[in-house]
C-alpha cells in the first residue's frame, strides 16, 4: 500500500547534474588535482561528499574536519553556479500536489548536505510541499546503504514497505531496494538505455508528468 513518496534531490527534484560536474571541475582546478575527468564522478553520484572527496584525493583516510571543509568549498561553488538557472524538474510540482491531495506523505531523502537541500527547496519555492527531509548531514553511511531512506520513512511515521522512492542514480536505486521500498527510476542523470540495462527499479520514467498517484499505487 502506498503511504509515502521519498524523493532523492540531485537529479530528481532538480536536474542539476551538469552544475555539480562544473562545480567539481572548478574545485579540482583550485586544488591542482591532476588528470581530473568529470566522467569519473558519475559512478559516485548519489554518494555523500565524504565518499566523493575520498575518490578525488585518492585516499579514504581524510580527517572528518578536512572532508567537511573541502565539501563546504565545493558546495559553495555549486550554489553560486546553479542559483541563477535553478528550477524544479518538469512535472514535479504537479505530482507533489497530486500525492498530497491523495493523502500520501512526501519527503526528501538525499545524500546532499542539509544546506544544499534547503537551498534547492527554498529557491524552487517548494519547501512547503514536503513533510520531512532526511539529508546527508544526518547519516553515517552513504548510499547504497539504505540509511537515508530508512530515516526518511521513520520521520514520516511509515514503514519502508509502504514507500516509493524516486531515484536517478544506481547507488540510490540500490539503497531504496535495500530499504524495502518500491523504486521509480528517473532517466535524468543517466541515459534511459543504461538504466534499463543496469538499474533495479519497478518503474522507469523520463519526466514526472508520466506518472500519477494511481500508477504508483499499482506498483503494490
Amino acid at each position: 500500500m502506498l503511504r509515502a513518496a521519498l524523493f532523492d534531490m540531485d537529479g530528481v527534484i532538480v536536474d542539476n547534474r551538469d552544475a555539480h560536474l562544473q562545480a567539481f571541475s572548478v574545485f579540482a582546478a583550485r586544488h591542482g588535482l591532476p588528470d581530473f575527468d568529470t566522467r569519473s564522478l558519475l559512478p559516485y553520484f548519489g554518494s555523500t561528499n565524504a565518499v566523493i572527496m575520498g575518490h578525488l584525493f585518492g585516499r579514504d583516510d581524510l580527517p572528518a574536519g578536512e572532508v567537511e571543509r573541502l565539501s563546504q568549498e565545493k558546495e559553495r561553488i555549486y550554489r553560486e553556479l546553479y542559483d541563477p538557472v535553478m528550477r524544479p524538474a518538469e512535472g514535479l510540482v504537479a505530482l507533489l500536489g497530486a500525492l498530497r491531495g491523495q493523502g500520501v506523505k512526501v519527503a526528501v531523502g538525499s545524500s546532499a548536505p542539509r544546506v544544499n537541500v534547503d537551498f534547492v527547496l527554498e529557491r524552487c519555492g517548494i519547501e512547503a510541499c514536503f513533510d520531512a527531509v532526511a539529508s546527508g548531514s544526518e547519516i553515517r553511511r552513504s548510499k547504497p546503504d539504505p540509511e537515508v531512506y530508512l530515516l526518511a520513512a521513520r520521520k514520516l511515521g511509515v514503514r519502508p514497505q509502504e514507500c516509493v522512492v524516486f531515484e536517478d542514480a544506481f547507488v540510490g536505486m540500490e539503497a531504496a531496494r535495500r530499504a524495502g521500498t518500491k523504486v521509480v527510476a528517473v532517466a535524468s542523470t543517466f541515459p534511459r538505455a543504461m538504466i534499463e540495462q543496469r538499474g533495479d527499479y519497478d518503474l522507469l520514467i523520463d519526466r514526472f508528468c508520466e506518472v500519477s498517484p494511481a500508477a504508483l499505487a499499482a506498483l503494490w
